[in-house]
């Protein structure tokens, strides 16, 4: 790290001699011209890590933003590690979303892969991340790359790196496509000429619309009024087409927020479980009337889909789903279709999965946090995360899909529907017969990263025996690994339950956030529901249960909750 004003500048105007963006040298130009060491300190004190979510931060000028410097070695690394795998000949595509600079960055991704013998194939236009994710394994690429801050604030994009088998890269994989990106040498030497590479055209989209049809049962119930929201993102044409092929009511789009903009500008945060990002679309919904069933928003890159249904005595009037609750209700759908495979999810996700699976006699499995650890689960069938993340048709996406996740989550709402009944209902039905699983996130967005380390060694230091009045009655730090899982910064807590507070049992999971500066922790009560009366009790003392874990486990963090 240069700490030296001089040294400072002189690697400033280093970059600056190689950087192909007049923008960002426009941009680090004024920096050096006003000696702002501060801000050229922050930009130059390292570089972005690639690591098994690729790459991701802020967009600007120099080696800790992104922007097309970065990217362009960042492309160079993976065309050297898929070479060096024997894969150098292979087709790699490249998708990107609708945010600044997305374009850019999948049009050097797709120069740099030519340019270094392989084949490379861009997708038509901003679509959804599950579209290449589909893509990557219809056309038998060797790899594939996404261009997408997912649902990240509007100054940030990011880099996705897929393998062949149509899913992200996990260990060993990232550490060596980062070993590549570290031997690149100057970007003259980075071979890029202009033109190529393929642009694919509307075949591949059709493609997998043709399979989003496949999650669907032939003949069932469609008459499911919808409001959607791609929140400023790229899923609302795909996600219409998809509606309009299977038959179902045209979907009310929430105006506003219809088409893409990388601005965000109706949303704080462009993610829908952020408070606020729904004002919108409840709003729409409120407007249409009675006659609608459930809202569905998809994140900007509309690989997540978040639900929400009628909250009647509400201001709102409408409910978000926890992500622990639509993966929940989409287990049930997919074993009342007889589903076969296993089902499985993450160590912060519900552990009510694992017990519909069980009376199902289906395999279940847990992972670490991320879909791509969930995409490579043996035989897999089913998979979710509690952020919104459900993976529905692992053999066409492997990957989170936010189209056919919406899909099925419409299906089962129209067989309710036809039944009298609603996905409430449901949900009622799966805390009589497993208890009601209860879950609520502790999230602390910080500036100072050492925040989040210092919370993480006070627990491991000082660690907590008891939590809510509930004994602490094992726990788990996950940088050890486990028998199933690969070592990982977190913390695990089991909580013994207690009959005379009416709980069953309980689970806490802390853990840094992969993807933004945020300490996560994953809190779970499971309280016995003995009879339909007993639920709004069970919702009571649950509720109290979680406002106690969360309030225990910031003190013993040290962090305000």
């Amino acid at each position: 790290m240069a700490t030296d004003p001089a040294e400072l500048i002189n690697r400033a105007k280093a970059w600056l001699a190689e950087d192909p963006d007049p923008e960002t040298r426009g941009e680090l130009a004024k920096l050096i011209e006003a000696e702002d060491t501060d801000e050229l300190a922050a930009r130059f004190a390292g570089t972005l890590q690639f690591g098994t979510a690729g790459l991701r931060g802020e967009l600007g000028a120099g080696p800790m933003r992104m922007n097309r410097s970065v990217v362009i070695r960042a492309a160079a690394g993976l065309a050297a590690y898929l070479k060096a795998q024997g894969e150098g000949s292979g087709l790699v595509v490249i998708g990107y979303d609708a945010r600044h600079k997305s374009a850019d960055f999948a049009r050097d991704t797709a120069a740099v892969m030519v340019g270094a013998g392989l084949r490379a194939a861009l997708l038509p236009r901003p679509l959804p991340t599950p579209v290449l994710a589909f893509a990557i394994r219809h056309l038998g690429a060797v790899a594939g790359v996404e261009v997408t801050a997912s649902h990240n604030p509007p100054r940030d994009n990011g880099y996705k790196v897929y393998l062949g088998d149509g899913s992200q890269i996990v260990p060993p994989a990232d550490a060596g496509i980062a070993a590549e990106i570290a031997a690149v040498g100057p970007l003259d030497g980075v071979p890029r000429p202009e033109a190529g590479w393929e642009t694919l055209d509307e075949a591949v989209l059709t493609a997998y619309l043709e399979r989003t049809d496949a999650v669907l049962t032939p003949g069932s119930p469609r008459d499911t009024r919808v409001v959607y929201t791609p929140m400023h993102g790229v899923g609302r044409d795909t996600l219409v087409a998809a509606f309009a092929r299977a038959g179902f009511p045209a979907p009310v789009v929430v105006a506003e927020q219809a088409e893409p903009d990388p601005d965000f500008p109706t949303v704080a945060f462009p993610n829908p479980e952020e408070p606020g990002a729904m004002d919108l679309a409840f709003a729409a919904a409120r407007a249409a009337g009675a006659d609608i069933d459930i809202v569905i928003a998809n994140d900007p890159d509309a690989d997540r889909c978040a639900v929400a249904v009628p909250a009647p005595g509400t201001p709102e009037g409408w409910r978000m789903l926890r992500g622990d609750e639509v993966g929940a209700l989409l287990a049930a759908h997919l074993v009342r279709k007889e589903a076969s495979g296993t089902f499985a999810t993450t160590i912060v996700s519900s552990q009510l999965l694992s017990r519909i699976a069980a009376a199902s006699a289906l395999p279940y499995e847990e992972t670490l946090t991320g879909f791509k650890w969930l995409a490579r689960v043996d035989g897999l069938r089913y998979a979710f995360e509690e952020a919104l993340g459900y993976c529905v048709d692992p053999e066409g996406v492997r990957d989170k899909d936010g189209i056919t996740a919406a899909l099925l989550i419409t299906e089962l709402a129209a067989e309710l529907k036809q039944a009298g009944r609603t996905l409430t209902d449901l949900l009622d039905d799966l805390a009589r017969e497993f208890g009601l699983h209860a879950t609520d996130q502790l999230s602390v967005r910080v500036e100072d990263l050492s925040l989040i380390s210092e919370a993480m060694r006070r627990l491991r230091e000082q660690p907590p025996t008891v939590l809510a009045g509930l004994a602490v009655s094992r726990a788990d730090d996950l940088t050890q690994g486990t028998e199933t899982l690969p070592p990982t910064d977190g913390l695990r807590y089991y909580l013994a339950g207690s009959p005379e507070a009416g709980i069953e049992s309980a689970r806490v999971v802390v853990r840094p956030s992969g993807t933004e500066p945020k300490l996560k922790c994953y809190l779970e009560v499971v309280v016995p529901v003995t009879s339909p009366a007993a639920l709004p009790e069970a919702r009571k003392t649950a509720t109290a249960a979680l406002a106690a874990v969360k309030r225990d486990v910031s003190a013993a963090a040290g962090i305000d909750a």
